[in-house]
């Protein structure tokens, strides 16, 4: 994880969570508008987002919360990583995939590199939590965030989910997936 230089990638303290709740909802509306319903987008209520991170960043567990930061120290993008809850995850949790969940970053710090930092540390993070492999979902109408995500050498793997939003709406999702490591005992590895 980056931790030097005027832009960079931490782990978020609870100090954090109402300026992710504020990027979060700029992000979200920014990105998906005309993917979820305006009723949907119209009712995020930052305090409530953000006293759901303050929750799950006061709970003991694997999942972690990153922020990324610019040279001001302002929050300008968030991730969150974590095992894997796909079903088929995997009965193993030594070899069960990481999950990248949450990952936004606000629309006007878009473009600058922060969103390949926070890639990175999350990638970093996942591989130190003994991850071999990583998911997340993508929104399929969501071009911009999957045409990220494939140029850093994401792919689909022909899963899909459809997200009820409304009881009129649904949003169909996509998952990609990156190799982070070889599994111990595979070839190129160096334990086998």
């Amino acid at each position: 994880m980056s931790s030097a230089g005027p832009d960079s990638v931490r782990l978020a303290r609870t100090s954090d969570v109402d300026d992710i709740a504020r990027v979060q909802v700029r992000a979200w509306r920014a990105s998906y508008a005309g993917i979820l319903p305006p009723e949907v987008l119209e009712s995020l209520d930052e305090s409530d987002i953000a006293l759901e991170w303050g929750r799950a960043l006061l709970r003991p567990g694997p999942d972690r919360l990153l922020v990324a930061t610019d040279g001001s120290g302002a929050v300008v993008g968030a991730a969150s990583i974590g095992p894997s809850g796909d079903p088929d995850a995997g009965d193993d949790p030594a070899l069960a995939p990481g999950e990248v969940g949450l990952f936004v970053i606000d629309p006007d710090a878009r473009r600058q590199g922060h969103g390949s930092r926070l890639l990175a540390a999350c990638v970093d993070l996942l591989v130190q939590g003994g991850h071999f492999e990583a998911v997340t979902w993508v929104p399929l109408a969501d071009e911009a965030r999957r045409a990220f995500l494939q140029s850093a050498g994401w792919g689909p793997d022909s899963a899909y989910r459809d997200l009820a939003v409304t009881d009129d709406a649904t949003v169909r999702e996509v998952r990609l997936v990156s190799v982070l490591a070889d599994p111990p005992g595979e070839a190129g590895h160096p334990d086998s």
